[in-house]
């Protein structure tokens, strides 16, 4: 749960708020959860204990509002929303967002495996976890939707299923690679190109110029104005 308490009002308290969620980020990282205390933050930013707490509670609640700031700066892999290349080069969409999300895990694995240590142990902070994940997979699902209806991916794919499989499939591989050190000579740029190719061969992605594309997006056109027309006539 989030601090109720709000940001601080003046520089000098959000000053201080920022050294300690400073400290917490690499002390999290160096020791990870159980092992840290608050007096190694609050000693870590440069600050008297008691003022740890004019903050926050106690290390759980600096625990999750450090993991609210990684979820701002974390992409996560898949289509993104926002993404105006995606119907002109749904390939690209793809790889580029995984790279950022691989190049993020990689430069920040060590707190990030301290996250996965705290889901192991509170269920608090799983619910976190898993509403975040259903977030990033309902816009993965919405990416899929949007290709199949621009007739570039396959469309017998159900598209929530599918975006749980590869959302889960590049997050558990990251995991294992750069959080636990299962791989520790891995090619990063291979690593990013096999896992986008997964992506792009489970969606059957088709280049847009491709012919056999626009027949597929000449259908779903027609499929989606059908649709349209027996949702009026049952209004009528």
């Amino acid at each position: 749960m989030e601090t109720e308490r709000g940001l601080p009002q003046t520089r000098r308290g959000r000053q201080t708020r920022d050294a300690l969620l400073a400290a917490a980020r690499e002390v999290f990282a160096r020791h990870g959860y159980l092992a840290t205390t608050t007096t190694t933050i609050a000693k870590a930013a440069g600050v008297a204990n008691g003022s740890f707490y004019t903050h926050f509670t106690d290390k759980y609640e600096i625990f999750v509002a450090l993991w609210h700031e990684v979820q701002e700066e974390m992409l996560h892999p898949g289509i993104q929303d926002t993404s105006g290349n995606t119907a002109a080069d749904p390939v690209a969409a793809i790889e580029d967002a995984t790279r950022a999300y691989l190049v993020y895990y990689r430069d920040n694995a060590a707190l990030l495996r301290a996250f996965e240590e705290v889901t192991g142990i509170d269920e608090r902070f799983l619910e976190l976890r898993l509403g975040r994940a259903r977030a990033f997979e309902e816009r993965n699902v919405r990416g899929i939707r949007r290709l199949q209806q621009q007739g570039l991916a396959d469309p017998s794919l159900d598209p929530e299923l599918t975006a749980a499989a590869l959302s889960s499939m590049v997050s558990r591989h990251a995991y294992m690679t750069f959080a636990l050190g299962l791989r520790p000579g891995v090619d990063f740029e291979a690593l990013v190109s096999t896992l986008t190719t997964l992506w792009v061969n489970a969606l059957r992605i088709r280049p847009p110029g491709d012919g056999r594309a626009a027949l597929d997006r000449t259908a779903a056109q027609l499929r989606a104005a059908l649709g349209e027309i027996e949702r009026l006539r049952d209004q009528t």
